[in-house]
């Protein structure tokens, strides 16, 4: 298969230091507000990247449920790869690859869990059979079938016919604090329009251009 020749112009818009504000919370409502305006599929889907303990990187695509300015929550099985690797190393990585508007956001910072209280109030707004869910799979474990899972999940839903389904205790969000996030904006001639904003020393925030 040959890729060289795949290529393709970014030619919706540039990015100005002055059209950026001044909190990069505000900055990020702005975006994903436009996003969703414009329509594009699963905007809130962000790819998580984490680290284990011996070095070796991860990612996988996870929805963003809730935004301010106290950080980014997704929620995730507590025993999956991706937690065990934030017990060993907390700092995580997020990207929201909005290619359809030639946009970017990488978001790095620290993730920690939600309250129980805050994991329920979610989980509750859940279809009760993404909650069965949840309760049926252990997530990355090694599964020997597909029928195991379904079978597994068939019970539950028996078992839960008539009743509310318990917050398993393996199961809730985490809540990442931002340290940076860039904005990225596709550019004519691959001369791509990017901005970082980073805490100092003093938590205040500083706004650079980077080269693309």
């Amino acid at each position: 298969m040959e890729f060289e020749s795949l290529r393709r112009e970014y030619l919706q818009g540039g990015l100005k230091r002055e059209d950026l504000a001044d909190d990069p919370h505000e900055q990020f409502s702005l975006w994903m507000q436009q996003a969703l305006e414009m329509g594009i599929g699963d905007p809130t889907a962000m790819t998580a990247a984490t680290v284990s303990k011996t070095g070796q990187p991860s990612q996988r695509i996870v929805l963003l449920k809730h935004f301010s300015e106290d950080g980014l929550v997704f929620y995730t099985n507590y025993n999956s790869r991706k937690a065990r690797d934030l017990i060993a190393n907390p700092h995580i990585s997020l990207h929201f690859p909005w290619h359809a508007i030639d946009r970017q956001i990488k978001i790095g910072g620290t993730a920690e869990k939600v309250s129980v209280a805050e994991s329920l109030k979610y989980i509750i707004t859940r279809p009760k059979e993404s909650q069965l869910a949840a309760l049926a799979s252990r997530q990355s474990e090694v599964l020997s079938s597909r029928a195991l899972l379904l079978n597994q999940y068939e019970s539950l839903k028996q078992k839960f016919a008539k009743s509310e389904i318990p917050l398993p205790d393996f199961w809730g969000g985490y809540r990442v604090k931002m340290r940076e996030i860039e904005f990225w904006q596709g550019g004519k001639n691959r001369l791509h329009d990017r901005f970082r904003y980073s805490l100092n020393e003093t938590d205040e925030w500083v706004i650079e251009r980077l080269a693309p």
